[in-house]
Parts: C-alpha cells; sequence; structure tokens
C-alpha cells in the first residue's frame, strides 16, 4: 500500500495537528472553520481549494455559508481515516488562506 494511504496512528495525528493551528479531529475527520469578511471571499477561497483539490486528487467535503466556510477531510478509500493525504491538503488550504482574509 501506499505509504500515504497508510492510516495515521493517534500520535502521528495529534503530532501533525501541533503543525497545524486551528484544525483539529471530529468524528473521524480532520477539520478546520474559517471566517471571513462577506461572502465572496469565501466562496474565492472555495474554488481556489477545488483548484488544489483536482490537482492532488484528493477531496474535502466543503460547506459554504455567508462568511464562513468549513473544511473536513478524511480518506474514504480506506474506509475514513486520516492518512498523510488529508494533512497535505491542509497544509495547501493553510497556505492560501491568508490571501482570502481567512481567519
Amino acid at each position: 500500500m501506499n505509504a500515504q494511504l497508510e492510516p495515521l496512528s493517534f500520535k502521528e495525528i495529534e503530532d501533525r495537528l501541533a503543525e497545524l493551528p486551528g484544525w483539529s479531529v471530529e468524528g473521524g475527520m480532520l477539520c478546520r472553520g474559517y471566517a471571513f469578511h462577506g461572502h465572496f471571499p469565501a466562496a474565492a477561497m472555495v474554488i481556489h481549494i477545488a483548484q488544489i483539490q483536482e490537482e492532488l486528487g484528493h477531496h474535502a467535503d466543503l460547506t459554504l455559508g455567508y462568511n464562513r466556510l468549513a473544511v473536513s477531510v478524511n480518506t474514504h478509500s480506506i474506509g475514513g481515516r486520516i492518512t498523510h493525504l488529508d494533512f497535505g491538503l491542509a497544509h495547501r488550504i493553510e497556505e492560501i488562506a491568508p490571501g482570502h482574509g481567512a481567519r
């Protein structure tokens, strides 16, 4: 099995979460919520995340509100466990968030 697809242990997840302030594990998914100064910046970030997801071939659940965006991800192909792929996507999202005014 591809090492990227192997489920991470609880300790590995805890260690990796330390690198991602604002992210947590809820219901077996890696999650983060963002707030914005309006709807357009939130919607623009959804489009930007969609581009990254297509590039990576790995997709999160995105819930868009007026000035909020919730991101939840795990690896469906191995039974909904958290893997390196999920943390890779989370890091890419964190890289673009400031450019959209996310907080």
